[in-house]
């Protein structure tokens, strides 16, 4: 496979480079017609990604586009720690079974973003593999000896941690065990590049040191380097990747494509050029074209583009059209899904699925509990409501919360 020799001018171009530990050796090798080996560490702690999460996953996708090989690291060693970083607690100990669970769900997701299987296929790799069995008397020796406790001790990762007066020694170990995952990647499968983001900084820079000392003690000479994209934060600082109705998960089992696309649509607008260079190729003065011209339509753009990037070209169509038509309670305008005759009686939870107002059964059973659910202009306060054909004779307006409407037609 051909390697793109112009990927470091796109990812300057886009501002997807914040922090690199050698940027001009970065730019050398990007540009030298030759493939790299890469990783990025994803601890599993949830069972599902959303989109704060998702950022590197939409950079390393340029990188195997490029003809690079991309590495995804599942750290089943290091969730048992949880990293600390802007932790103002310790994070709960995940139990073995639970980060086996979510390491097998997050894999479903990453298809979103990188192929498993062709031509220079991605591989996933877990940390638990070579720290089981790594004893930890040889391990202090090998590689905690290098790491200086007041160095750690200034650093970010640690900071609201030792603040808050409860950092852990179990907490501090976790910066050496991800360093020497660099080590362990660069022996195992050439990788020389880790990317992350901006606030795994610390412990990526952790990684490319360990190497120079591990160079000079064994007469070696292997150079990695360390490189960050900036953080996608809301103007007050928070992470995106969650708005006032909750996450934006990729997981089409924890969203409806309607929920998706209004969560997008609910970035604020300051995030709304990095979101656009971040999960479209649309050129950069195109974006900023489009952001200049008319705010508004640029989010209804973002929302459309990213809604079929992650879920698909029907869900992005279905999607817009909801958010387009379904601002009239009169819902003459609303979407109309056919359900058989046969079908019905129906429960109502049932019915949420089928229109796809609801992407579970539980999730409908949430929502009306919340009192969230109305049918033909009546609140619905009992999830073992039944639903019969004659209730939907000339077509029955169902609606989620004040701006989502589904009419439902016999067929």
């Amino acid at each position: 496979m051909k390697v793109d020799t112009n990927l470091f001018k796109v990812l300057k171009e886009r501002g997807l480079l914040y922090q690199c530990t050698d940027e001009d050796a970065l730019k050398k090798v990007l540009e030298s017609g030759k493939p790299i080996a890469l990783y990025e560490g994803t601890d599993p702690t949830v069972d599902s990604l959303h989109i704060g999460h998702c950022v590197p996953y939409c950079i390393l996708r340029r990188f195997q586009q490029a003809g690079h090989k991309v590495v995804l690291l599942m750290g089943g060693a290091t969730a048992s720690i949880g990293d600390p970083t802007g932790k103002s607690e310790m994070r709960k100990v995940l139990d073995k079974d639970t980060i086996n669970s979510n390491i097998e769900k997050i894999k479903n997701s990453l298809k979103v973003f990188l192929k498993f299987d062709g031509d220079n296929p991605a591989i996933i790799v877990n940390n638990k593999d070579w720290f089981t069995g790594y004893d930890y008397v040889d391990f202090m020796r090998d590689i905690g000896r290098h790491f200086n406790v007041n160095k750690m001790l200034a650093n970010e990762i640690y900071a609201n941690r030792i603040k808050e007066g409860g950092l852990t020694l179990f907490e501090l170990g976790y910066m050496p065990m991800q360093a020497y995952d660099f080590i362990h990647l660069n022996k195992e499968h050439n990788c020389t590049l880790e990317w992350g983001g901006a606030d795994q900084w610390g412990n990526i820079v952790a990684g490319v040191e360990l190497a120079r000392k591990l160079n000079y003690e064994n007469g070696t000479n292997i150079e990695l380097i360390g490189a960050t994209n900036p953080l996608l934060l809301t103007p007050e600082g928070k992470k995106m990747g969650k708005t006032e109705k909750g996450a934006i998960w990729i997981d089409k089992d924890k969203i409806s494509a309607y929920d998706f696309y209004q969560g997008i649509y609910q970035t604020p607008d300051a995030c709304v050029e990095m979101m656009f260079a971040l999960f479209t190729d649309l050129p950069m003065e195109e974006i900023r074209g489009l952001i200049k011209e008319d705010i508004v339509k640029a989010k209804k753009r973002l929302c459309y583009e990213m809604t079929k990037f992650v879920r698909g070209e029907e869900d992005a169509i279905e999607a817009q059209k909801m958010s387009e038509n379904l601002f009239a309670e009169g819902g003459s305008d609303a979407p109309v899904v056919e359900i058989a005759k046969g079908d019905f009686p129906m429960n109502i939870c049932d019915l949420l699925f089928r229109t796809k107002l609801a992407p579970s059964k539980s999730e409908a059973r949430r929502l009306i509990q919340g009192g969230a659910i109305t049918f033909k202009s009546e609140k619905v306060t009992d999830f073992s409501m039944q639903v019969s054909a004659s209730d939907i004779e000339g077509g029955a307006l169902l609606k989620k919360g004040k701006k989502n409407f589904i009419k439902v037609e016999l067929n």
